[in-house]
């Protein structure tokens, strides 16, 4: 545990010290937790929309994942967006890969960790996007503290090759599985944003499971129009 824990205070220096640069995408997205069930499948959709004063940003992404081995899961991302010069347009933009790792055994320390590795490549332009994200949940009492902290490297012939960062914070009540409210962080560069979320979860018959999300985050930083909102479900089986 004394290594996690070195490991996870360099990587937070390292994470955080840009002061939350604003990565090019939407910073308002799903808040991870660290944990991978045994045998995990799962499919998945997400919509995430933007408005400001002069744009209104509308994205979509399905996922199909698995359980690979224990505590490890990878995802796939087919992710369609908006035209903002068209709305009756969606563009296939981009794919994306994505491994969860769950690092700890849950419960067996203070607090539960898990990492995330992601790829993304645009489809009609040579621009590319790593990420590596850790990802905290602490449970107290009746309430859960869950964080990430993103680092993202940008490269490409059609986008400019930078390092960034986005961090993510959500502390939800467990009222009663089908409902959890919580209050969600979200920042960057130029952007810092909270709002209330909610979380739900309806179990079937064996390890099949439904859970929705949703959030809408206002970002205060600024003067001007700028909200965010996120739906998502995840089916898993």
């Amino acid at each position: 545990m004394k290594r996690v824990t070195a490991f996870v205070s360099v990587w937070l220096c390292v994470a955080l010290s840009p002061i939350f640069a604003w990565a090019d995408g939407m910073v308002v997205d799903k808040v991870y937790h660290p944990y991978v069930l045994p045998n995990e499948k799962a499919a998945e959709w997400r919509l995430h929309s933007r408005q400001t004063d002069t744009k209104n940003y509308l994205a979509q992404r399905f996922g199909l994942g698995f359980a690979v081995a224990e505590g490890l899961a990878i995802e796939g991302f087919a992710i369609g967006e908006r035209n903002p010069n068209d709305s009756d347009n969606y563009d296939l933009a981009a794919f994306e890969g994505e491994v969860r790792w769950q690092i700890v055994e849950q419960g067996k320390y203070w607090a539960d960790w898990g990492l995330l590795f992601e790829l993304e490549k645009r489809t009609k332009e040579s621009a590319y996007e790593a990420t590596t994200g850790l990802i905290f949940e602490k449970e107290i009492g009746r309430t859960s503290l869950t964080m990430n902290a993103f680092l993202i490297r940008e490269w490409g012939k059609d986008i400019e090759d930078e390092w960034e960062s986005e961090f993510r914070a959500q502390y939800r009540y467990r009222l009663v599985p089908a409902f959890q409210p919580a209050i969600e962080i979200y920042a960057g560069q130029d952007f810092f944003g909270i709002g209330p979320g909610f979380i739900g979860l309806y179990r079937f018959e064996g390890q099949r499971q439904l859970k929705w999300e949703a959030g809408f985050i206002s970002e205060i930083g600024h003067n001007g129009k700028d909200h965010s909102f996120r739906l998502a479900l995840e089916y898993e089986y």
